[in-house]
């Protein structure tokens, strides 16, 4: 059997460029030479084996990864139409938005070009100072805008609305309708106080639905209580009728107790007594578009007493 030659040989001149090289590689067995090629061989294979199997891997990782993809592209087709839904929503109140204060807008700009420029000289005038006849006090519902029901020109009426139209007693403390009617009759004197009560009031509603007993924790609660006056003398007046019809008659009577409570304020009393200051309750009733209006008789009133009512005069209906 032929001994295979080494894979390489050194030459002398390839040795004698090489001054720490002195000695000769050993004659290789040929026994150990064929076990040295055979290892190299399977070491070779084995290479090749263990890239041919991470090369596997990746493409099993990758079309896995694919496929989850596309399974969660194919099982929440929903989650997708959903955000783009929320998305044209979002899109859709952001454009209402723009489009009502475009509407406002176009308002303004027909207000100035039709009122205000048409009547300069008031507009010039009112804004030097404001001297009006009448304080109206009004339920914040939308529905009832004194100014559009009753007609009131700009500089005409000093407004203060809240909710259920109500006035709160002196011993109250402070609050924005008292401020304002201080304002009103101190500072602006006057002539006239308007109180106005409406058809399906809410404030109204959530009065009569209280308990006689129980204290309210709600912001609408505590307020309307100052009407529980109103609300006890319905109850005893109305036990017959429905709920609807006995609200009906709270919001009368509760205009009546507000025309009672402004009476409660020193300096309002005064002017009353002196015929400084008229005070005025008034209905709207925008179910069937009426008006009630009546004013409160000092003279003939009973407010000493605990439980006085106030006695009005000079009623009229508008319909």
């Amino acid at each position: 059997m032929a001994v295979p030659s080494p894979p390489f040989s050194l030459s002398k001149h390839s040795l004698s460029n090489s001054p720490s090289f002195h000695a000769s590689n050993p004659p290789l067995d040929p026994s150990k030479a064929s076990a040295l090629g055979t290892q190299n061989a399977i070491g070779s294979k084995a290479n090749l084996g263990g890239v041919e199997q991470t090369h596997l891997r990746l493409w099993n990782n990758l079309k896995k990864n694919s496929d989850l993809r596309l399974q969660a592209s194919r099982e929440r087709p929903g989650l997708t139409k959903e955000l783009k839904s929320d998305k044209s929503e979002r899109m859709e109140r952001i454009k209402r938005g723009s489009d009502l204060f475009d509407e406002m807008k176009q308002r303004f700009l027909s207000f100035k070009k039709h009122k205000y420029m048409q009547n300069l000289e008031l507009y010039e005038k009112l804004a030097k100072g404001q001297a009006p006849k009448f304080m109206v006090i009004a339920c914040a519902d939308s529905r009832v805008c004194p100014s559009s029901i009753l007609g009131f020109q700009p500089g005409e009426a000093f407004v203060v609305r809240n909710v259920a139209n109500m006035v709160p007693p002196y011993e109250n403390g402070p609050s924005e309708t008292n401020a304002g009617l201080e304002f009103a009759v101190n500072s602006l004197k006057v002539e006239n106080i308007l109180v106005i009560g409406h058809s399906q009031c809410g404030g109204i509603r959530a009065l009569m639905s209280m308990h006689d007993d129980v204290e309210t924790s709600s912001l609408i609660g505590s307020w309307v209580s100052v009407g529980m006056n109103a609300r006890v003398r319905t109850k005893a007046a109305t036990k017959l009728l429905n709920f609807d019809q006995q609200c009906k008659h709270c919001e009368k009577e509760s205009v009546n107790c507000s025309l009672a409570n402004l009476l409660t304020y020193p300096w309002v009393e005064e002017k009353v007594r002196n015929g400084e200051l008229a005070i005025h309750g008034g209905y709207y009733d925008f179910v069937d578009c009426a008006f009630e209006k009546w004013t409160l008789d000092y003279e003939e009133s009973n407010l000493k007493d605990k439980g006085g009512r106030v006695a009005v005069k000079d009623r009229a209906f508008w319909f």
